[in-house]
This record gives C-alpha cells, structure tokens and sequence, in this order.
C-alpha cells in the first residue's frame, strides 16, 4: 500500500469508528478499527506511524464531532468554508497526540505481544489524558465511551472511562495480533475473550448504597437557538417557564442550563418580580428547583450558573452553583481569538469561573451536585466533589443546552457521556436540557426515562440516591487523573527500556553468528 492510500485508510478507518458512540451496541466497532490501524503500522518507520495515527485521529474526531459546524455556521453565523476548516483544524490539532503515541509505539515495538500490550496501552492511555487535559481539554469522543454497553463498562467504577479506553486498545492489539499470525498467536486473543467473558457474566461491583428515594421533574424547554435571545420571543418563553417551574408537582424540578437567558437586572426589567415570585412558591415545604441562568453583571462579570430555590432561614442567600469548566471560544475567549468569538455573534461569551470543588445543594435528604453542559466530561473535576466521604453527592444533576449543535449526533454522544459518569461513581445523573436528550440516568448507568428531544415537555420520575465511593472515586477525588498519568509514564519507560534491551540483545546475537 502506497503511502497515500496508507493514509486515506487510516483516516477512513477512525472515521468509520463513529457510529458506536451513538449506537453503543456497536462497540466492537473501535476495537476492530484500532487492530486494522495496528496492523497497518506494522514494519513502518515512526515517521509513517506518526502519519497513519494522525490520519485515524483526524477521521474518527472530524466525523465524530462535525456537528461543530452547525453551531458556527447556522447559529454563529460563519461562512461555511471557514467553519468547516474550523473543525478540521481542530480534529487535525487533537490528532496529533494520537500520532504521537503511534510513533512512539512503532519506535519502541518489539513484535513480541508481551513486550508490546504494556507498551500500547501506556502510549493510548497517555494520548487520550493529553487531548481531555492539554489545553482545557477536549475529551468528547474518548474512546471509552464507546463501550457503555459493552462488557468493558464493567471497569468503570475502578479506573474510569480513560482506563476502560486503555482496556479496549489492549482488545485491539490482542485481535491484531491474531489476525497477523493467521490465527496461530491465538493466546493473545483467547485471554481478551476471557477478559471480556468475565466481565459480562460478573457484572459491575456495587461499591455504593441507596439513600432513599426523591421525586423529580425535568424541563425541556426546547427554545431553538436562534430565537433564544430574541427580544420579541423573551416575554412569552419567560412566561412558559414559569408556568412549567409552578406547574411542576412537589418534589425537585429542574430546568436547563440558561432557561433564563438574562443576567438578573436585564430580567428585573423584561419580567419585574419574576424570581421573587419563584422564590416565594419554592419556599413551601416540599418544593425546591435547580434553574439555569447568568448571575452577575456585565461590569464586575458574570458566571454560568444554577440557582437553587428551596425553602430556608428567613434572609439566608439562596444556593449558587458557577460553572467552573468552562468551554473556549463558547464562554471564554482564549488570547488572540478575540476576533473568532465576536464573529460567532454570541450574547454572553466571557464567562468568570466558578469554584473547583462546590458544595451540593441539599434536599430532602439528597445531596445534589450540579453541573453545567460540557461539565460532565471532566470525571476528574467531578470527582473533587466525592472528597469528603460525609458530604459526597448522592445525585448529580446535569443542566444543558446543546441547541447550538442542532438534531445531530451530538444529543445521543452526549447522553451516553453521562451514562458513563454515573457507572464512574455509581450515582444517578438527572439531565435537564433545553432540546435533549432530557433523560434520568440510574447509577448503574442505565436511562429510566426519557424525553423525546426537541419536544417541550416535562419529565417526572423518581430517583434513588446512593451513598459510599467506588474506587474511581477515592483514587481521582484528591489527584484527579494524576495516577493514570504516572502509571502510564512508568509502563511505557519500562516498555521503552525493555524494548532496547531485547534489540541490543538481538544485535549482539546477530553479531556472534557471524564470526569473526
């Protein structure tokens, strides 16, 4: 195979991959595509490898995450031409961490599959932590949460969805492996089928347990996009909101991220006394809500926020949640794109950062973690909440609105992304969204109830909350992926070093059979 086609088939290879993160009963998919990149880097310099491996990255995040293009050019208002570079500028950028770590692994291979698993699930796992953690992070798509429904979700709760990634290429190598001998290096492959028989047939650990049960609603509001701040359309969305947040029944009620698109005094003048009045209702025993808007102002800044309305000591503040990850070019404007930012044409787009660790939000007897859209990538940061033992959440909430992205893939993507959340720490994720996918997700990752996207409508159901730490969450509650990383350096320094050795040792062989 000549070099192009070399690299067209890698691209076609991560592009093909794709499918499973919407439709998880595919998740053999990346398996299958990683071991034909496996076998194509077999017998090639680091510099082709590196090639091959940025070619597969950029097939599988430029076709993963095309829908980037909607929110710059139907709702951002940037010519096509640029917005479609735009993603394939940064699915290209990300692939570079990819084709590093199949430099790496053709520099460093020994043939040997014993040498070689540690080497390869060091190198995937160190590629991976460095596209969700470089540079704010970008860990949409991670290879692991293509396996929420696979036996793989098994390891979940231990070593996170990054490890569950790390796990899937070790499959990978093991089918390469087998598929290169012509099934006659069966060992490889026999001990991954184990490995995934055993998961199946055992099933997750319970690490957590009940706290009792609470009674939810969930708001989907479904305000297309490009009507959501428009001044003649405000009135009447604002109206239908609060309608819905006092016609929900007792118990939490949740609407989503921004269902109030203004900051407090722009809505004390469109809608004078509005939060006063749902103030005043959720103050009743029984009711509380979590709703999304902007807090501050636009001199001293504004944050990303959750207002938590409850009843309480007469003049105490209400709860306040600030998002804390927030997403470039969308709600803060790295150095020197100033210019990208004001051609999106985006209301608020400068958003100050909320604390690290907050406090949840507490409710008949639950603790609820807000987080806010993008938020629930970020397991690691998540997991600061679960520190103290006595305090940990016992539901996590999600608040989003992903309408800037259309109906596309990206509502499914980011459904099993939550899914994943709740199998890392064994607790209920409750997401509330303006367009979908409005959905209850049990802590063993399963959805409960769902409504259909891109419908307004309410979801009520009830939740049981969980108490107790899994594993992921003792070891990333104070270092975050810090472990991993570490672990991972180590393996592939070992790898590295035995891999020299054996050729060193290979050489010298060759040497004394020659004679003198």
């Amino acid at each position: 195979m000549n070099a192009v086609a070399g690299v067209l088939a890698a691209a076609a290879l991560g592009a093909a991959q794709t499918p499973a993160y919407v439709h998880t009963a595919a998740w053999p998919l990346p398996i299958a595509t990683l071991a034909a990149l496996l076998l194509l880097l077999q017998r090639v310099a680091p510099g082709r490898a590196a090639l091959l491996g940025w070619a597969y990255g950029t097939g599988w995040l430029g076709v993963g995450v095309w829908w980037l293009f909607v929110s710059m050019n139907r709702y951002g208002g940037i010519a096509a031409p640029l917005a479609a570079l735009a993603v394939l500028a940064l699915s290209a950028f990300l692939a570079l961490y990819l084709g590093a770590a199949c430099a790496a692994y053709a520099r460093w291979r020994s043939g040997a599959m014993a040498r070689d698993l540690p080497l390869l699930v060091a190198l995937w796992l160190l590629a991976e932590l460095a596209r969700g953690e470089l540079f704010t992070g970008f860990p949409w798509l991670a290879s692991g949460y293509a396996q929420v429904d696979a036996p793989l979700a098994a390891l979940a709760p231990w070593i996170g969805v990054y490890g569950i990634g790390a796990a899937a290429a070790a499959l990978a190598l093991a089918l390469a492996t087998l598929l290169a001998s012509r099934g006659r290096r069966w060992q490889g492959a026999a001990a991954g089928a184990a490995l995934l028989a055993a998961l199946a047939l055992g099933g997750p650990t319970q690490h957590t347990r009940g706290t009792g049960s609470l009674q939810v609603t969930l708001l989907q509001t479904n305000v297309a996009q490009d009507e959501k701040f428009a001044a003649e359309r405000l009135p009447a969305a604002l109206q239908a909101l609060a309608g819905e947040l006092v016609a929900a029944p007792p118990g939490l009620v949740v609407a989503p991220e921004t269902a109030i698109p203004l900051l407090p005094s722009q809505l004390e003048q469109a809608a004078p006394g509005y939060l006063e009045a749902l103030r005043a209702h959720f103050a009743a025993p029984g009711r509380a809500a979590l709703v999304g808007l902007p807090l501050g102002d636009f001199e001293r800044g504004y944050t990303n926020s959750v207002l938590g309305l409850a009843g309480g000591p007469p003049g105490a503040a209400p709860y306040r949640y600030d998002k804390h990850h927030l997403v470039p070019f969308g709600e803060f404007i790295p150095k020197g794109f100033r210019w990208f930012t004001e051609a999106m044409s985006i209301p608020l787009g400068d958003f100050a950062r909320g604390p690290l660790a907050a406090p949840s939000f507490d409710f008949a007897g639950q603790r609820l973690a807000p987080n806010i859209c993008y938020e629930d990538l970020f397991g690691e940061k998540l997991a600061r909440r679960f520190a103290v033992p006595a305090r940990a959440p016992t539901v996590m909430v999600n608040l989003s609105n992903i309408g800037w992205f259309g109906d596309t893939s990206a509502v499914p993507q980011h459904l099993n992304i939550s899914r994943l959340r709740a199998l890392e720490f064994q607790r209920p994720m409750l997401r509330a969204t303006n367009t979908g996918a409005t959905a209850v997700v049990d802590h063993a990752g399963r959805v409960s109830a769902v409504l259909p996207p891109f419908t307004a409508g309410r979801l009520t159901a009830t939740v049981e909350g969980r108490a107790g730490l899994t594993p992921y969450a003792r070891w990333a509650a104070p270092a975050g992926h810090a472990p991993l990383a570490l672990l991972a350096l180590l393996v592939f320094a070992a790898a590295a070093l035995a891999g020299r050795r054996g050729a060193s040792g290979a050489g010298v062989a060759r040497a004394g059979a020659a004679g003198p």
